[in-house]
């Protein structure tokens, strides 16, 4: 009860002090809870729209994917024959069925051709009203449609693009485009995660989204009063006998559910791994604050051992304080995590993917885990300082707060951080020295890992150095105050390791992303310069395929000389080595796509594989099945006839655009696939006649205006939007690396505080012999910049190892190119002293305000 006392007062009495250690505490459980309550109210909202958008039973044709998605090489989405309706009504158990046609290989736009596609990545779908529908969807405005000219919108995609009722809008596919007007909108009775959803009748949606009328996507089946799922199920499979795919309201709902499961994933650990680093900084915060509080209350301890305390009361006492400090700031976290979900989900609903805080999820695991974590990790972080309070023997009494030890970075730290630094060096070595990535991959983690504690032991020893040539560059031009700035950060290199340490840890994954980041443009950049041979690329962003009318639009263009088609389908291939290998891909295209993309070879003439029944395949593929030049390899076409096809090339396995590909022209494609199952288009490659490209590339605009699905890029084009699409990443993951930065700037903050409270008597003197209050001010803040451009330095210099040995992996991928972002690392490090600025604001404005007499009194 004596040491539960003790930490009370000290906690109260040093409130102050403690409250930015809370906030680092707070910050880090709040990031964990806030991305766990996030998640499981995503999957709440998907497992809510699954379920209530599933019938009883659902029947699709066996091309149809589980998850329901319906693109395909043709465009088209696969389907059945209308007469399977009648099969389904007849089976036992069934109440009622409906046929339905639906596509998510759409695009939408409206009268000015601007696209109503979701910004967030979500489907756009286009189907059949129907009452299953009409179960999660209700008409607010208007009426269902009803003939061609008339079509329902959601009101989510109502709201967002200003559609009213009457308006009209076109559904581009690959049947054509059809033209109708709003006749009504429909809001959902379950949240929407973002999709944009039009209706049409069911007649209009076949020959929309098929081509043709008497057929189906999905029949939906409503049991009958006692009948289950299982058994409505088994009865309509034996009704169809096996042809197509049947699956239950539960098995569809999870098949959805699976469909957003890898994106869930990938988001909820990529935030837990940030709320990781975020938390291990905040470890230096909160060892920072007690040593400093330890080292203040030296005396105070003395005196308690002089009276009758034991080591381990001392040590519980401190451990007490810490332990205070974690509930504290882990429950103010856990409700702050609850806060911070519910602005993700409003941030994710700017962003056009819609969460209701309805079905906010907060899970009594998710309040256990941040607590737990907190308060074990605020109490770990306390026992180094807690062990050293222990120490302390009751002689101290008699001294000045303060230990010469806390000043002298000890010789078995340095040697161990030396030894930590030395391996995580040499582990890096042999990461870029590897032959293959995935060997080298386990060696860059341990020489990341090692090189990182090594850097954070070896801290102080660093500090001594590193500190004394910034203040010879940086603080010497300011004289006395320079220099007392200097050695105040020297005075406990421990300590100043320590925050400097806390910055290090967010930059050094700055610098490191921001090398790879900048290498995979400048490769990718460097890989297209060599590889693409011609002027223009034509793709669709959502990935619709290319219609063979837009094809003969660019194809017209004037000065265009010539269009390299591209198809992609898939086929069983049976190998020399007598193996079967399904639904293996194979890429058809023109023999000018040779000249195109200038792949290497390792044995015959790319040229040679577009000849007649011929095909190209891939180094590591030939090797695997003991193919060479001359092998027959026997294809079974998806949706066509076999064929013996001869391999004339061997391509390089590192290439970088294509890679992996392998080869055949689409008229040998065309001697086994019928027309009718042809695959369509995914890219066109188009060169323009000599000297017209300019020309070329404003006509293959103008002739591709009425396909808007479709965007027209040169290879300066092709290269912003890749550099791009890499900066939108970077950008979001140094979003999530700020939380780590700020709880390091806490620490420079917290240090600074302390360390202003522990000269109090000093600073009064230096004020009573002359100091300013300008001056003073101004020597705190020189300080905070040298410890934050220490940070800076050791943090830049260990990102850019681990972001060129990570460079050196990539390299086998084929990604060549070793790119610095020079006037990032610059702008960061420059950053850096201004975080130092910041920090310095507060504490140096306090000390400022000091009574000179109050503070040399002060014992």
């Amino acid at each position: 009860m004596t040491v539960w006392k003790t930490s009370m007062r000290n906690v109260l009495a040093h409130k102050g002090r403690m409250a930015l250690s809370a906030v680092a505490v707070l910050l880090s459980v709040a990031f964990v809870c806030g991305t766990l309550v996030f998640t499981d109210t995503m999957n709440t909202t998907f497992d809510k729209l699954f379920a209530a958008t599933s019938s009883d039973v659902t029947v699709s044709a066996k091309g149809a994917s589980d998850s329901g998605e319906t693109t395909s090489d043709t465009g088209k989405p696969p389907v059945m024959p209308a007469s399977v309706l009648g099969e389904v009504r007849g089976a036992d158990g069934v109440k009622s069925a409906e046929g339905t046609v639906f596509s998510t290989s759409v695009t939408v736009v409206d009268g000015d051709k601007d696209k109503l596609s979701p910004t967030s990545g979500a489907p756009t779908i286009v189907g059949s009203w129907n009452s299953n529908e009409a179960r999660t969807m209700r008409i607010t405005s208007g009426a269902a449609p009803k003939g061609a000219e008339q079509v329902m919108v959601d009101a989510d995609t109502a709201d967002k693009h200003d559609l009213k009722l009457g308006d009209g809008i076109s559904v581009i596919t690959a049947v054509g485009t059809h033209t109708a007007k709003i006749s009504g909108i429909a809001d959902f009775t379950v949240t929407n995660p973002g999709a944009a959803i039009f209706y049409l009748d069911t007649k209009t949606a076949q020959r929309t989204l098929v081509g043709e009328s008497g057929v189906y996507t999905n029949v939906n089946v409503t049991a009958a009063a006692g009948v289950s799922d299982a058994r409505l199920k088994k009865s309509v499979a034996a009704a169809l006998g096996g042809d197509y795919k049947v699956q239950t309201a539960e098995e569809t709902a999870e098949a959805n559910q699976k469909s957003v499961e890898g994106f869930m994933n990938v988001m909820k650990y990529a935030m837990l791994g940030f709320a990781g680093i975020a938390f291990l900084v905040g470890i230096f915060l909160i060892i920072n604050t007690f040593s400093m509080l330890v080292a203040q209350r030296t005396r105070e301890i003395g005196l308690m051992r002089a009276i009758g305390s034991s080591r381990k009361q001392v040590n519980r006492s401190v451990l007490v304080e810490a332990l205070l400090l974690g509930v504290f700031g882990s429950v103010l976290g856990v409700g702050a995590g609850v806060g911070l979900a519910v602005g993700l989900m409003k941030l994710m609903g700017m962003m056009g993917m819609d969460l209701s805080t309805n079905d906010l999820t907060v899970a009594w695991t998710t309040p256990a885990l941040g607590l737990l974590l907190g308060v074990v990790v605020t109490v770990l972080a306390a026992y180094l300082p807690a062990r050293r309070a222990g120490k302390i023997s009751p002689m101290a009494a008699l001294r000045d707060a303060g230990t010469p030890a806390d000043g002298r970075a000890g010789l078995i730290r340095g040697a161990i951080g030396l030894v930590l630094t030395g391996a995580g060096g040499f582990s890096l070595y042999l990461a870029g020295a590897a032959d293959k990535a995935t060997d080298g991959s386990l060696w860059l983690g341990l020489g990341v890992v090692l090189s990182l504690i090594g850097f954070v032991v070896i801290g102080p020893v660093l500090a001594s150095g590193v500190v004394r040539v910034l203040g010879a560059i940086l603080l010497r031009a300011f004289g006395p105050v320079g220099r007392m700035a200097e050695r105040n950060a020297l005075r406990n290199p421990r300590r100043t390791g320590a925050t400097g340490a806390a910055l290090m840890i967010g930059l050094a994954l700055v610098a490191c992303l921001s090398v790879v980041g900048s290498s995979m443009v400048a490769s990718a950049t460097d890989e297209l310069d060599k590889a693409v041979g011609t002027d223009f690329i034509i793709q669709s962003d959502n990935g619709q395929l290319i219609t063979p009318q837009a094809v003969e639009a660019a194809k017209s263009a004037p000065g265009v000389d010539r269009v390299t088609e591209y198809k992609w389908t898939e086929a069983d291939f049976t190998t020399p080595d007598g193996k079967t290998l399904k639904e293996t891909a194979i890429t058809a295209a023109d023999p000018t796509y040779a000249t195109d993309l200038r792949v290497e070879t390792v044995a015959g003439k790319l040229s040679d594989a577009y000849r007649p029944d011929s095909m190209s395949v891939h180094e590591d593929f030939a090797k695997d099945h003991g193919i060479g030049i001359g092998s027959k390899i026997e294809i079974a076409f998806k949706d066509g006839s076999t064929g013996a096809l001869t391999v004339r090339a061997i391509t390089s396995s590192e290439a970088v655009v294509d890679s992996g590909a392998m080869y055949t022209s689409i008229d040998t494609l065309a001697t086994y696939v019928p027309a009718d199952k042809m695959p369509l288009d995914m890219l066109l490659f188009v060169s323009a006649k000599d000297g017209q490209q300019e020309a070329a590339y404003t006509s293959l605009k103008d002739s591709l205006h009425a396909y808007p699905q479709y965007t027209v890029r040169d290879q300066t084009d092709y290269k912003e939007a890749l550099k791009d699409q890499i900066g939108q990443l970077l950008n979001m993951i140094y979003g999530l690396l700020a939380l780590a930065i700020v709880v390091a700037i806490l620490g420079v903050v917290n240090t600074l505080a302390l360390s202003v409270v522990e000269r109090t008597r000093e600073i009064g003197l230096m004020r009573a012999i002359g100091l300013s209050r300008r001056q003073l001010r101004r020597m705190i803040r020189m300080e905070s910049v040298v410890i934050a451009l220490f940070g800076a330095l050791l943090g830049l210099g260990l990102g850019m190892g681990w972001g060129a040995t990570a460079q050196q992996l990539l390299a086998l991928e084929g990604l060549k190119v070793l790119d610095i972002p020079w006037p990032t690392i610059i702008g960061v490090f420059i950053g850096s002293a201004f975080v130092g600025l910041f920090a310095a604001l507060v504490p140096a404005f306090r000390a400022g305000r000091m009574n000179v007499l109050n503070a040399i009194a002060t014992d």
